[in-house]
């Protein structure tokens, strides 16, 4: 399972008690806000593309959209989202559980600005009912991002 591939991750850091379980499902940006309860916009949502040839993962706040010409300014071709099937095959966490950590090899994460306003945000852990809270710090260093983008849009400070 996708979760225990994200506990042991995070073992090696004695940070795995953190991981957080849910009875109620977590899979979509409110549905964890409503388990976490807190507001959606600290959810740390991860969504999985496809750049050329690459798997890309950007980590966004909850309440962020991808602005299509920032997208493209950025990796250079439009977004186009993986399918469910590509998601769990390319990234190794199906859709409702994609997170930054424990990915398989190849696949390149990005944090957008978004979640910079935020002390702690709340990524999925592998399932669609885990999550973990994580300061920013702890999101760069656990995520192994490779930068920090502005794809997004519609979100306030």
């Amino acid at each position: 399972m996708s979760i225990e591939k994200v506990r042991a991750y995070f073992r090696q850091y004695g940070m795995e008690d953190r991981v957080l379980e849910f009875p109620v499902s977590s899979a979509t940006v409110e549905l964890a806000a409503s388990a976490l309860g807190c507001e959606p916009c600290r959810i740390a949502k991860t969504l999985a593309f496809q750049v050329h040839d690459r798997t890309v993962l950007v980590v966004a706040a909850g309440d962020a959209r991808i602005d299509n010409p920032k997208y493209k300014a950025q990796f250079g071709v439009k977004a186009k989202m993986l399918s469910l099937e590509d998601t769990a095959a390319r990234v190794g966490h199906a859709v409702g559980g994609v997170c930054p950590f424990a990915v398989n090899p190849g696949v390149d994460v990005y944090l957008d600005e978004s979640l910079k306003r935020f002390q702690t945000v709340f990524p999925a852990c592998g399932s669609g009912n885990s999550a973990i809270e994580l300061t920013i710090p702890e999101l760069e260093r656990y995520s192994a991002f490779l930068a920090w983008v502005d794809v997004c849009k519609d979100w306030s400070v």
